[in-house]
């Protein structure tokens, strides 16, 4: 009788931990409570280490031919000014690949296929698992039980399994900001892929999709729980003189396509990313700001990672321990410098802090921006035997 894994949370992490682990022969059921397996509203760019971790679960190239190659775009300022330039086509070089910008519901789509369907529960919730038996996790859903040799907790930021098994954690913290974001009804003239732009308290960015329709973000230092009677009006006026194609963008985009919600994420540190059979994965286990857009990619790590930890070793528990010491220093830390990106991006207020950054990204070489990026994009995954 082979191995056998409950996923819990069909996002994009645990699509991608499913994926891996019936690449190396496992049996496996994705557990996900909502009923349709989708983030519509949304898109995504997929840093280099992103993009190596889905070829090393076999589906890089489905994604690759859904995404847009992100050559031209950088950081600016309300007026138009540039603060840094991003050279798609010199982290090409040095990585492979550029950052591509993709719908979320596309990469969904993509983790989906590669998925049998009869391996999908949807509409179905796990609330608590079962470890009363060391060789076996049992996890109920509704009537009925699963048994499994592993369980991954791929249930997001408010993971129910994470405050199970971290009863004293205290879970999520709200990191000062909060986003409205939509894709654009059509197609919208862009001169760059990829834009951000900082203004105090503030900042605006678009990703462009290869459909010509863009996704666009919107981030606001506010304070929890503020939401606006017509989202739409309220970008308007807060974004009313600020660059083209600011307007255009948001002029492009039907009032029910903006989704808004709060940023929160794992300020305190998990001590371990396993807990016996059980391996917390992605947002569960490292929610992070999304000012690096790592948050994604060091889920499909995380997801890689584990598979090939899993083919190596052949004891779960084992193979959990060496899990856990690959990702949680590697993870944490790009945690880490994401919450430091904000403070000294769209969260800063002071007009002389953002004068002295401002100054100090505009004297900086293009060299430096792609270091940036190396940084934390040159990773490469771990070889599934």
């Amino acid at each position: 009788m082979g191995s056998s894994a409950v996923v819990v949370g069909g996002g994009i992490g645990g699509l991608a931990a499913a994926i891996g682990l019936r690449r190396i022969g496992w049996d496996v059921t994705v557990v996900e409570r909502a009923p349709v397996l989708d983030d519509a509203g949304a898109g995504i760019s997929l840093h280099a280490n992103g993009i190596r971790a889905l070829d090393a679960l076999g589906v890089g190239a489905a994604v690759r031919a859904a995404a847009r190659p992100q050559y031209l775009g950088g950081t600016r300022t309300p007026d138009g000014g540039r603060l840094a330039r991003m050279d798609g086509a010199a982290l090409e070089r040095e990585l492979g690949t550029p950052i591509v910008g993709i719908p979320r519901a596309a990469l969904h789509r993509v983790l989906r296929e590669a998925l049998p369907p009869e391996s999908l529960l949807i509409g179905a919730e796990v609330t608590s698992v079962d470890r009363s038996d060391p060789a076996r996790v049992r996890v109920p859903v509704g009537e009925t039980r699963l048994e499994a040799d592993l369980v991954v907790a791929a249930d997001g930021i408010n993971s129910r399994l994470r405050s199970q098994l971290f009863p004293g954690h205290p879970g999520p913290a709200y990191s000062g900001s909060t986003v409205l974001r939509a894709i654009t009804e059509h197609p919208v003239e862009l001169r760059t892929d990829f834009e951000l732009t900082w203004g105090p308290g503030a900042e605006f960015g678009h990703i462009a999709f290869t459909d010509g329709r863009a996704e666009w973000h919107a981030v606001l230092n506010s304070p929890a729980g503020v939401r606006f009677p017509d989202p739409l009006a309220e970008l308007r006026r807060r974004f009313a003189d600020w660059h083209d194609p600011i307007p255009a963008l948001l002029d492009a985009t039907r009032p029910e396509a903006v989704l808004h919600r709060d940023i929160n994420e794992l300020v305190t540190p998990l001590p371990t990313y396993a807990v016996g059979r059980i391996a917390l994965l992605g947002d569960a286990a490292h929610a992070m700001t999304p000012n690096l857009g790592q948050g994604a990619c060091q889920a499909l790590e995380d997801a890689a990672t584990l598979a090939a930890a899993l083919a190596a070793e052949p004891r779960v528990e084992a193979a959990l321990t060496r899990y856990d010491a690959e990702r949680r220093p590697r993870s944490q830390s790009v945690a880490r410098a994401a919450r430091q990106a904000g403070r000294m991006g769209q969260q800063l207020t002071h007009p002389l802090a953002i004068a002295l950054r401002n100054t100090a990204l505009r004297l900086a070489p293009s060299r430096a921006t792609v270091r940036t990026v190396l940084r934390h994009a040159d990773w490469t995954p771990p070889r599934l035997h």
